[in-house]
């Protein structure tokens, strides 16, 4: 009976084992500053200084762009597990695999001559 779940159980160790080394290294192998110096406790991006935060407002086309994108990302994985057993559902099968790419392909023209994807 152990011999079904020795494999659940290596992986669990290996998920517990990589992080807290991870964490243990981090604070022993971590080289800190003696002395505080305010150019490294400012958070910055890509090497960039961002200051204090500022209050910038976005507008409606970046939610909009952001959105389009996250609904057709999520569109796109849902071919690949039809993809990989579209040989077991041979002509029904490719005929909804189609039809799903014609509905995508219909969204897509339609959201394109709307502007949606026209940066301002």
């Amino acid at each position: 009976m152990f011999n079904s779940w020795l494999p659940f159980a290596i992986y669990g160790v290996f998920a517990l084992a990589i992080p807290a080394t991870m964490i243990i290294g981090s604070f022993k192998f971590a080289q800190r500053p003696h002395r505080r110096v305010r150019a490294r406790t400012i958070p910055f991006e890509s090497g960039v200084s961002q200051g204090p935060p500022e209050r910038q407002r976005f507008t409606v086309s970046f939610y909009l762009t952001a959105m389009l994108f996250i609904l057709f990302d999520i569109e796109i994985v849902f071919l690949y597990p039809l993809a990989v057993i579209l040989h077991l559902l041979s002509w029904f099968g490719f005929v909804e695999f189609l039809g799903f790419l014609v509905i995508l392909l219909v969204a897509y023209v339609y959201i394109w001559r709307k502007g949606a994807l026209e940066w301002r």
